[in-house]
């Protein structure tokens, strides 16, 4: 070793903090760099020896890092708002089969690209279904979308209008589960019920597709507007598929219902108390 090499003033004069943070930055291990004093201090103190200590912080690292990649894929599924099958009220919806959807939860069916259709009318629990199936997807480790069937149509056309239709179409096609909630809502010109008609078409055999709609399948030609390409559609979302049926009393009604109620009593007794007998 050439002995007028000199120590570089960054090894002597900069505190080993300060280069271990910005080699942890440029590693990309930000829980590295904020549990590693902490950690160490840990281990110091039960004796664990420098591999343990290693493990400890690579398994920090590594459990941070799922996180923030599936809230990343949260964010990317661009969900209204995040619900779970554990605030689901199974009880209010006898009709719904709990048992496949929990099965469903386990995302099995996105693996193998199949296809789930939630049918029943408006207030039932279809789209608090569909975005807690959708959360568990992402917490599995799959790319999402969601969107409404109105939203997805008006932005097929404003692509081909703005000549970006072939790379939204394929972004569509690639993600692993896509959402399309509300089919059925509101009608579509034969432009758009042919473009939405494509963004299924694209997807038979290749992704998972979950549709909510509250009308049933012989009533999907009102919003399509042609037997032939309804024919069409529900040949390729219905060649596999889970179909969950959802028929009772709206939740937002019954809510309702009992809000009425609840502040009806107290009206009742101060009625019934200010009344002279």
């Amino acid at each position: 070793m050439n002995a007028d090499i000199e120590p570089s003033i960054e090894t002597t004069t900069v505190a080993p903090q300060v280069l271990l943070i910005n080699h942890f930055k440029a590693l990309k291990l930000p829980t590295f760099a904020r549990e590693y004093e902490k950690v160490g201090a840990d281990c110091a103190r039960e004796g664990v020896d420098y591999p343990r200590y290693l493990l400890r912080l690579c398994e920090l690292e590594r459990i941070d890092r799922e996180r923030r990649t599936m809230e990343r894929r949260i964010r990317l599924a661009r969900f209204p708002v995040t619900k779970s099958l554990e605030t689901f009220d199974f009880m209010a919806m006898p009709t719904l089969n709990k048992s496949l959807v929990l099965e469903l939860a386990r995302c099995e069916w996105i693996d193998k690209r199949e296809n789930v259709i939630a049918l029943g009318p408006s207030g039932v629990g279809k789209t608090h279904t569909a975005l807690a199936l959708g959360l568990a997807a992402c917490q599995k480790g799959h790319s999402v979308g969601f969107t409404t069937a109105a939203a997805l149509v008006h932005e097929l056309m404003e692509a081909r209008d703005e000549k970006r239709l072939r790379a939204l179409q394929k972004q569509l096609t690639n993600v692993k589960l896509l959402i399309v909630d509300e089919l059925g809502y509101v009608p579509f010109t034969a432009v758009g019920a042919e473009l939405l008609f494509e963004v299924f078409s694209r997807r038979y055999e290749h992704g998972a597709t979950l549709v909510t709609s509250n009308l049933p399948f012989d009533e999907w030609t009102s919003v399509l507007g042609s037997e032939r390409l309804t024919g069409a559609l529900l040949d390729r979302l219905t060649h596999h598929v889970h179909i969950l049926e959802m028929n009772g009393e709206s939740y937002r009604l019954a809510t309702s219902k009992k809000r009425q109620q609840r502040n009806a009593k107290p009206n009742i007794a101060a009625e019934k108390g200010g009344t002279n007998p």
